[in-house]
């Protein structure tokens, strides 16, 4: 498994891993299928462009690309010693290799090699125990639970707010 940062050439496999993500595992994400799948590729494209404390990695099985996390960083004054991991997600045929581990190891390395990132969040789908175990194994504690975080299907589902602080942050 080769985990490397995406660039702009890698926006169509992106994209197409991402809408699938969407269909496999909705009440992961807070934006659905239907409301990315028009997007062109220039909107993958842009997530990816490279900027400081802003990054997507990819988990590549060969030239497949089988898993991805994003990291972003607060933008404003105040809130720009936080960053927050974003769209963590691995196809099924990889789950259980640690892929997912490689993938947050490697954007929390990129946070951490940000200056002045001082912690990083995330959010999970409280019904989610294998990516909540494999948080709290990294070192992220649930600092909040968001009820009805997000409504799937006409159901309402939880959400629980997780956070890492790094050491002389």
């Amino acid at each position: 498994m080769n985990i490397r940062r995406l660039s702009a050439s890698d926006a169509s496999a992106f994209q197409a891993l991402r809408l699938a993500a969407l269909l496999d595992k909705p009440e992961a994400f807070v934006t659905s299928h239907v409301e990315e799948k028009d997007l062109p590729l220039a909107a993958f494209e842009a997530r990816l462009a490279e900027r400081p404390g802003h990054a997507v990695f990819g988990a590549f099985d060969g030239d497949t690309l089988v898993g991805m996390a994003g990291l972003s960083r607060e933008p404003l004054l105040q809130t720009r010693h936080k960053g927050h991991v974003w769209g963590m997600y691995v196809t099924a045929e990889a789950r259980g290799h640690g892929v997912a581990r490689e993938l947050m190891n490697a954007a929390l390395a990129h946070a951490r090699a940000t200056p002045g990132i001082a912690k990083v969040t995330l959010s999970v789908d409280s019904a989610n125990v294998a990516a909540i175990a494999l948080y709290e194994s990294l070192g992220f504690v649930v600092f909040a639970r968001e009820a009805d975080a997000i409504r799937l299907d006409g159901q309402s589902r939880d959400d629980l707010q997780m956070h890492l602080r790094f050491a002389a942050s």
